[in-house]
Parts: structure tokens; C-alpha cells; sequence
């Protein structure tokens, strides 16, 4: 049975902000219990480079997303994950679902992740879009976790990516040393106990192997904001935890643009 891969991106994360804050009990848990890499990624370090070049394996330069208005970018040479996971095998089920339109919806910017209408229509390649830029990102996540958790406990698909936008909207609005950014976070981390729950249900049922991996896109300054090349703005991590299965055997330090192939080889 191959391994089924559930990637989490929680967008603005400063992980050890998150940890010694002692608000992220289950980030803390599969920090210590899984594999873990802390990444660099490239300036500028905004939303839409920065998941462009994890989503879809490719550096600034191949996908040409220079910012989040996406002028003249090269996604569409440049498939996702979820895409290529599918054209290895043509029986993945993909999930995708996110409240920043941008990484989804086909109407607008992007989006980074192909919209496969043909897999759509065939229930193999589902899509959640939110508008969390109108509607606000803390009621969106809220959706988003919703609907996430159903598609995991229904239909368990092949190659999922989930996406979280409080903490960066709460970054961008107060900074990231007081309590709001500090609140989104413990959100967020109920959001992961959730979907736990519901992979060691499979995996205790359906006799399922999962990887779990969670990741961010940039990180903040103190007083909020990013795009810059500070440390902090630049910094983002990898956690992997296998569930019915061991842990990667990835290398110690990887790049951005590496983690897609490390996915799909764990697929294969």
C-alpha cells in the first residue's frame, strides 16, 4: 500500500515562537517525535514565491512569481504536487483546500495548484476555496479545517495540501510577539489535533500509511510584516511524522524547492 501524504501549510509561521510559547502542544509533539529541517527560503519572502516553490518543486527563477500579484509567472509549467503526484499515478485522489484564493481558485491569481477540471469532474481531484483576504482568516481556517477533516475521514485521499492563514494575518495586524499571534497559533494547533485524530483512525482501521508534513512559507519581524531578507523573515522549517510507517529518511538540511521530490518519492 503506498503511503498517503497529508502536507499542512500554515502560512507566517515562526515555529520557535510557536514552541516556546508552550501555546502548540501538538507541534511540539511531532517536533519531537518526527523528522525535522529547518529551511531558508529565498527573498522576497512573500506568500506567492514562497508556495510556489514548496507546492510545486521549482526555485523563484522557474516558476517567475516575484510577489502575490503573480504577473507573469511560469505555474502553469510548473505543476504541483498534487498534479504530479496524479501524473505518476493516474489512480491518486488529490485534496486541496485553502482560503487564500490564490493557491486554488482558477478565477483569479495563480493558482499555484492546477485546477485538473477533468480529475475534478471524475471526484479523483477535489478543491476547497475560501476568500479569506474578504472574509477573514480566522472564521476561513475555522472552514477550512471543517471541510479538511470530512475529506480525511470520508475519503482518505491520496495527496492532500491543507492551508492556514490565521497566524499571518494575525502577524500582519498586531506582530507576532503579543497574545493575538500567539491565540491564531493555539487555532491552529487544535486544527492539527483534529486531523491527527482522524489519520490514527485510519491508520488503526484501513490499515493506512500516512505522512504527515507540516511546513510555512516565510516568517515575520517582530512588529509584523515580511518580504525583506532578515533571518526571521526567512526562515521556514519541514516536520515529517510517518503514521503506520516510519519516519523519512530524508537528508539532514534540504531546500525549499526539494520538498515536493522528497514527497513524491515517498509516493513511489
Amino acid at each position: 500500500m503506498k503511503t498517503k501524504i497529508l502536507l499542512v501549510g500554515i502560512d507566517g509561521l515562526i515555529l520557535k515562537t510557536a514552541l516556546d510559547s508552550g501555546r502548540a502542544p501538538v507541534l511540539q509533539s511531532l517536533r519531537d517525535k518526527g523528522y525535522f529541517s529547518e529551511l531558508t527560503v529565498d527573498a522576497p519572502t512573500y506568500s506567492g514565491p514562497g508556495w510556489s516553490t514548496l507546492l510545486t518543486g521549482s526555485t523563484h527563477a522557474q516558476h517567475q512569481v516575484t510577489d502575490n500579484r503573480f504577473i507573469g509567472h511560469a505555474l502553469l509549467h510548473r505543476p504541483d504536487l498534487l498534479s504530479r503526484a496524479f501524473y505518476q499515478d493516474q489512480s491518486t485522489r488529490t485534496f486541496a483546500a485553502a482560503g487564500w484564493p490564490p493557491i486554488v481558485d482558477p478565477t483569479g491569481l495563480g493558482p499555484i495548484i492546477h485546477e485538473r477540471r477533468e480529475q475534478q469532474l471524475a471526484y479523483q481531484h477535489r478543491v476547497i476555496v475560501r476568500d479569506g483576504e474578504t472574509y477573514g482568516y480566522q472564521r476561513i481556517d475555522s472552514e477550512i479545517a471543517d471541510a479538511t477533516c470530512y475529506a480525511m475521514e470520508k475519503f482518505g485521499p491520496d495527496v492532500s495540501f491543507v492551508y492556514f492563514c490565521d497566524a499571518d494575518e494575525a502577524g500582519h495586524a498586531y506582530g507576532v510577539l503579543g497574545d493575538q499571534y500567539l491565540s491564531a497559533i493555539e487555532r491552529i494547533d487544535h486544527y492539527l489535533h483534529r486531523l491527527i485524530s482522524l489519520l490514527d483512525a485510519r491508520v488503526q482501521q484501513e490499515a493506512e500509511k500516512w505522512l504527515l508534513v507540516v511546513t510555512t512559507d516565510h516568517g515575520h519581524i517582530d512588529e509584523g510584516g515580511h518580504g525583506g531578507d532578515s533571518p526571521q523573515e526567512k526562515a521556514s522549517f519541514v516536520i515529517a511524522v510517518g503514521m503506520g510507517r516510519d519516519n523519512p529518511h530524508w537528508p539532514a538540511a534540504i531546500a525549499p524547492e526539494e520538498l515536493t521530490p522528497l514527497l513524491l518519492g515517498e509516493r513511489s
